[in-house]
Formats: structure tokens, C-alpha cells, sequence
């Protein structure tokens, strides 16, 4: 009897290290590099809470945040389409549209490389901070910042005015600017692109964006598409849940194996 049981609990152990060995193939990889991981949501502008407009007022833009100016204003700041922007416009404090085809001025205005919604700051009315909080960098290694931008002007206003952006990370101190565009009288500078290169010194931080322009009155519309921030990242290693069933389950093999290994005895001087 004494053989059997202990031929018994042999069969169970191997049963639940089995099952204890398709737990850990199951289980999530260790931690691995992502050498090229985006960073960045929604870099693109397209996916907003409530279509075209004026951010904070009737619309937002998922991912990101549009802060109020200094005097604690709505920023004038829009989300517009590429198809739209000098036709219809986008709502909000007044109905946003820019000098362009749509009204009988052919200056150029297009779209960006990536196409559809782009963001439209005024650079003199109202400023406030496009921010978007970033997570897991690693302290240490180099990654990339880059960006489309332009410059266009408001329709209804006249007169040459100056385009740009100002960037960097809220955290780590870094400010730094777009080349300032000149742009004549209803015009469009065209798109340009900024690449931007720094060492992360910690894990999270808050990028942000802050449009420029001259002259106030004249309204100097900065543009702004294809976000994107590339680098490092570690990827998740298994988590607590995944690891607290593995030892439970060999908890339950160590105990299962204690209690036949007790009965077997029992039954040895029976």
C-alpha cells in the first residue's frame, strides 16, 4: 500500500510541475529593448473628442493638453483639417480660417506630409502650452524629437508676420526653437521639418510646444503635425499577478507532496 501511494504521488507531482512549466511558458518574456519605441499619441492630431475647433472651448485633441494662456484664457489655439482650413475652418471663439485656395488666394497652403487635422496657434494672442507628458525614457540614452511645422496668417487680417515654435521638456529644463519663418502678406511658408536630439536625465517628463509670432493683431498662425518621439524602452516584464500564481502554484505542489508523503507514512506502520 506504502508503493502505492507513494507511485501515487509521484504521478501527482509530475502532473503539477507539468502544469507549473506550462505556466511559465505562458507567462510573459523578461524585459526586452524596444531600440525604436514611439513615444508619442496621437502625433498626428487626428483622433480628437469632438471633431474640428478651438481646444479647451469646444474641442480636444486625444493625448495631448492645451493649457490656458498667462492670464488664465483659453489658448487660441485650433485643431483644423488640411481639406478644410481655408474653406469652412474650424468653430471656436470665432470661426477659424486661413488664407488659401478656399478664399481665391493661392499662396501655397497645403497640406503637411502626413496629411488630414494639423494644430493652428496663434503666436500673439492668447499663448498657452501644447503638452503631452512622456514615460518611460531611460536616464541616460539619446532620443529623438521630431515635427512638421509652418507658417500661415488668419483670413480677414493683412500684413507680412513672422512663424515658429518654441519646445522642449518642462522637467529636464530643455527649451529650445524652430527657425522663425517669414511670411508675406496672406501667405504660407510651407511645411518644414525639425529634428531634435537629447539625453534623457529621467524616467517621465512633459513635453511641450508654444507658438511664436509677430506681429500681434496681424494673426500670426503657427502650424504644427507629425509629432514623433523615438528611443529606448524596456518593455514590461512579467507582472505581480503573473508571478504571484507561479508561486502560488508551486505552493500548492509542495504542499500536495507533504501530505501525500504523510499519508504514505501513515499507512507504512498502520
Amino acid at each position: 500500500m506504502a508503493k502505492g501511494f507513494r507511485g501515487v504521488g509521484t504521478r501527482i507531482g509530475l502532473v503539477l510541475l507539468g502544469m507549473a512549466a506550462g505556466m511559465l511558458a505562458t507567462a510573459p518574456a523578461g524585459a526586452t529593448i524596444d531600440p525604436m519605441h514611439q513615444f508619442i499619441v496621437n502625433g498626428d492630431f487626428e483622433q480628437t473628442t469632438n471633431g474640428l475647433g478651438q481646444l479647451r472651448r469646444n474641442t480636444n485633441v486625444v493625448g495631448w493638453t492645451s493649457q490656458r494662456d498667462a492670464d488664465h484664457n483659453y489658448g487660441y489655439t485650433y485643431v483644423l483639417n488640411s481639406s478644410t482650413a481655408s474653406s469652412s475652418g474650424s468653430p471656436g471663439e470665432s470661426t477659424l480660417k486661413l488664407w488659401g485656395p478656399g478664399k481665391g488666394v493661392n499662396n501655397g497652403l497645403s497640406a503637411s506630409p502626413t496629411g488630414g487635422n494639423f494644430i493652428g496657434a496663434d503666436g500673439a494672442y492668447h499663448v498657452g502650452k501644447l503638452t503631452q507628458t512622456i514615460t518611460g525614457l531611460i536616464v541616460g540614452q539619446s532620443y529623438q524629437l521630431s515635427f512638421n511645422y509652418a507658417g500661415a496668417q488668419e483670413y480677414g487680417y493683412n500684413g507680412p508676420s513672422t512663424d515658429g515654435w518654441q519646445f522642449g521638456f518642462l522637467g529636464q529644463d530643455i527649451d529650445e526653437q524652430t527657425a522663425i519663418l517669414n511670411n508675406v502678406n496672406h501667405g504660407f511658408t510651407g511645411w518644414q521639418t525639425q529634428t531634435f536630439n537629447f539625453v534623457a536625465t529621467q524616467a517621465s517628463d512633459t513635453l511641450y510646444f508654444l507658438a511664436m509670432g509677430t506681429p500681434a493683431g496681424q494673426p500670426p498662425f503657427s502650424l504644427l503635425d507629425s509629432v514623433s518621439l523615438t528611443g529606448p524602452y524596456v518593455t514590461a516584464a512579467p507582472d505581480v499577478a503573473t508571478w504571484m500564481t507561479l508561486v502560488l502554484g508551486f505552493g500548492l505542489i509542495g504542499s500536495s507532496l507533504r501530505r501525500l508523503g504523510r499519508r504514505s507514512q501513515a499507512m507504512q506502520f498502520a
